[in-house]
């Protein structure tokens, strides 16, 4: 009965075109390397993002690298080798906090990889800097910290608030710091190309749990771009069902918190022009079983003509 709910939603939310997957419109690619929570190390958080046409993209989060773009090749949505993938059509990483289930692949598929740049707030990098890329946990593949450093990697402070290039590609971004489990620091992308946008939420969890203004205050800002119809999607995580408790949330949204967030977007913004932002839902936790009922809750409680969109490894999305 869920898969016809699901397939229901799906169907009145986008259009599957071929094998290369989703079709939700014109404006970016978005290739999903890793879509869960958790721990299964083979598809941990971490997207690959590009304009339309364009094979110059950055990632979203790396917690999964090489098993993604494998999955991709698998249902064409990528073409080509693994590594050569990742060191030719990856220019960068957007590293939203430094927890495992967002870095691993990163971390793991250094040695491999070619020079580019990491960017982060700067908290989030001193963590890959003094706890990840050290030479007792793995090697020093960037340009800050312990010596010898084989600066391979780049590290990018983003200042919030500012806008800067993505070196490689056409994109640009602008970082705005999340409350994920307070005091702990992650992180949102709003990431443009000419005058389209896509924001993209690391781990985060509600105000009212985490006795923040954070998703407040990026509700306040994104929302004039939101009614001049220039944004196209929102990356928001929801971890646990409902009935997790609050104070073993740890820093993470429920189906319930997730609409209610929402909510408050939209109550500031013109409302058509909200129905046509695509809410792609990230960071699923497992068991299987608990990550079927978030999605069971996730369509039950639905917010009327919401675009909903639940991502699968390796199947491209296209975004208007």
């Amino acid at each position: 009965m869920f898969k016809k709910i699901l397939a229901a939603i799906i169907f009145l939310s986008v259009y599957t075109s071929n094998s290369w997957g989703q079709e939700i419109g014109t404006a970016f690619t978005i290739i999903p390397l890793g879509v869960k929570g958790g721990d299964d190390e083979s598809n941990l958080s971490s997207y690959m993002i590009a304009p339309k046409g364009s094979e110059s993209y950055v990632c979203l989060d790396a917690g999964t690298i090489n098993a993604g773009i494998q999955k991709a090749i698998g249902y064409k949505s990528l073409r080509g080798i693994s590594e050569e993938i990742q060191r030719k059509q990856i220019k960068g990483y957007l590293i939203s906090h430094a927890h495992l289930d967002h870095v691993a692949g990163l971390i793991i598929n250094a040695p491999a990889d070619t020079s580019k740049n990491i960017y982060g707030i700067p908290s989030v990098l001193n963590i890959l800097r003094d706890k990840y890329f050290t030479w007792d946990a793995w090697a020093n593949f960037a340009n800050e910290g312990e010596k010898p450093q084989l600066k391979k990697y780049t590290y990018s402070p983003l200042n919030e608030g500012e806008t800067y290039p993505l070196d490689g590609t056409e994109m640009k971004v602008r970082a705005f710091e999340l409350s994920h489990g307070n005091p702990y620091k992650s992180t949102a992308f709003l990431i443009s190309h000419n005058d389209s946008y896509v924001l993209y939420l690391g781990d985060t969890g509600a105000d009212e749990i985490e006795k923040s203004d954070k998703l407040t205050n990026l509700w306040q800002t994104i929302a004039p771009i939101i009614n001049a119809g220039q944004l196209k999607a929102i990356f928001l995580e929801v971890s646990f069902p409902n009935e997790q408790p609050d104070k073993q949330l740890f820093g993470h949204l429920t189906p319930k918190l997730f609409y209610s967030e929402l909510s408050k977007l939209e109550s500031l913004t013109d409302s058509k022009a909200f129905k046509k932002i695509s809410f792609i839902v990230t960071h699923i936790k497992p068991p299987q079983k608990t990550a079927e009922k978030v999605k069971k809750q996730l369509i039950s409680g639905k917010l009327k003509d919401l675009i909903l969109i639940l991502p699968e490894q390796g199947k491209h999305l296209t975004i208007n």
